[in-house]
């Protein structure tokens, strides 16, 4: 079971991502009657966002290790940089973007940028998925 724990955990990652930003957030927009309301519950989804993509992310790096043998796992050293660079565009985003966004500053760089960082987070969160689920060991 603790073989597959790692995929599980990238699973939800780019599951959660995929989910948000695809189809929770368009529909948001699409149904709700005013954009500022779909604006400001897209930012509580984003948030509980980066909860859940920290949380993979650890989750991943505590079991990057094997304890019983104090090597890093396969998957790890093929992943590990992807779920570094997830989580911290995870923060930039929630704790740069996102207060600049509320603030309506330079709406259009910042939400054209925080995009960004979502679409390489999700990207970051697919590699990471693919690399545990090709590397990580049967059972």
């Amino acid at each position: 079971m603790k073989n597959r724990l790692p995929v599980f955990a990238a699973a939800l990652w780019w599951g959660s991502l995929s989910a948000i930003g695809f189809m929770a957030v368009p529909m948001l927009f699409a149904n709700l009657p005013q954009a500022s309301m779909a604006g400001f519950m897209a930012a509580k989804l984003f948030a509980a966002q980066t909860w859940v993509s920290l949380a993979c992310g650890l989750v991943l790096l505590v079991l990057a290790k094997d304890k019983a043998s104090n090597t890093i796992q396969p998957w790890a050293r093929a992943a590990l940089g992807f779920v570094l660079a997830g989580m911290l565009m995870a923060l930039v985003v929630q704790y740069g973007v996102s207060p600049k966004i509320v603030q309506r500053e330079n709406l259009k760089f910042w939400h054209g940028l925080g995009t960004l960082l979502y679409a390489l987070q999700w990207l970051c969160a697919a590699l990471v998925l693919w690399r545990t689920s090709a590397l990580a060991p049967r059972a």
